[in-house]
């Protein structure tokens, strides 16, 4: 009788042990641009969905996105965020990425960026920015991309404006003193812009609609040998996108908190929406406008570099 007890009581010690390492969060190194669109991460950490989805995140800020995708591809970070057009371009360059989850949305009813310009100006149209100027915060980017198709749109040659990169706090200055004649700026910037600018247009609603302009991305080796991790990690970002947008004031204190924005600013700028799911409707039209404008040398299917588990 004692030898059953006993061993009754090692298979009970010996499940319950199973069941604690089975529920032990698994650890993931994760790195994002402290930015609105790139803030999931931040919310996921903080209010519980990387641990309610089995996940030990460390999650670390990077301001250089071009850092992100050297440290995934070399293995020092398990999981990064960027922009899609940055990593539509790695990708075609053969860099081993695959998307993984989605992240920031552009809506044509919400932009987070708008062109501007000086409120002085005489330019309203397209055509009147033949032969100008435009400020961005990226060449060869969608900050880039966007304002030229929405030049082309509007009755203008975008081969005839200058583009310069500038970072955004200082083009609201730059348009005042005439040194450039538009300028693509982004929340939470633009809230201030706005009291010596005037809007020109929604360049990225030149695109589309609604479509992606960031993902979070792993390696293909990474993802191909931990696609547990993988599903837990969009599953996380698919809670984090639907507490996000519909509790907007409860993320602009963990927004203020790591982006280290005014936490007013952050309470009344347009923020980020976010999306549910990783669509290649929803990459395609980065890639197609960069293969349109020669940042990458051609368009491709989406689904090629979203992740696909192994069946």
């Amino acid at each position: 009788m004692l030898v059953r007890h006993l061993a009754a009581l090692a298979v009970l010690v010996f499940a319950l042990a199973g069941s604690a390492v089975a529920q032990t969060p698994a650890p993931i190194h994760v790195a994002t641009i402290p930015i609105d669109s790139g803030s999931e991460a931040f919310y996921a950490k903080d209010a519980g969905f990387f641990e309610k989805n089995g996940l030990d995140a460390t999650v670390q800020p990077i301001t250089n996105g071009p850092a992100i995708i050297a440290g995934v591809v070399g293995g020092a970070i398990d999981v990064g965020f960027s922009n899609l057009v940055s990593l539509e371009a790695a990708y075609k360059k053969g860099v081993p990425i695959v998307l993984i989850a989605a992240a920031g949305l552009y809506l044509d009813a919400a932009p987070t960026t708008l062109l501007m310009a000086d409120d002085g100006s005489a330019i309203k149209t397209g055509k009147d920015l033949d032969g100008k100027i435009i400020a961005t915060n990226g060449l060869k980017n969608i900050g880039q991309y966007a304002p030229a198709a929405w030049v082309d749109q509007n009755g203008g040659d975008s081969s005839t404006v200058k583009f310069v990169e500038m970072p955004f706090p200082e083009m609201a200055g730059a348009l005042a003193q005439h040194r450039i004649d538009a300028a693509i700026i982004a929340e939470p910037t633009l809230s201030d812009a706005r009291t010596t600018t005037r809007v020109l247009g929604k360049p990225y609603s030149a695109i589309g609609k609604e479509y992606l302009i960031g993902a979070w991305f792993a390696s293909a080796a990474w993802a191909k040998a931990h696609p547990d991790l993988v599903a837990r990690f969009a599953a996380s970002m698919r809670d984090t996108a639907v507490w996000a947008n519909a509790n907007q004031a409860k993320s602009a204190a963990i927004l203020a908190k790591y982006a280290t924005i005014d936490p007013a600013v952050a309470a009344k700028m347009t923020r980020a929406k976010f999306a549910e799911a990783l669509t290649p409707a929803l990459v395609q039209p980065t890639i197609d406008i960069t293969a349109k404008y020669k940042g990458i040398d051609a368009s491709f299917p989406a689904q090629e570099m979203i992740y696909q588990a192994a069946r």
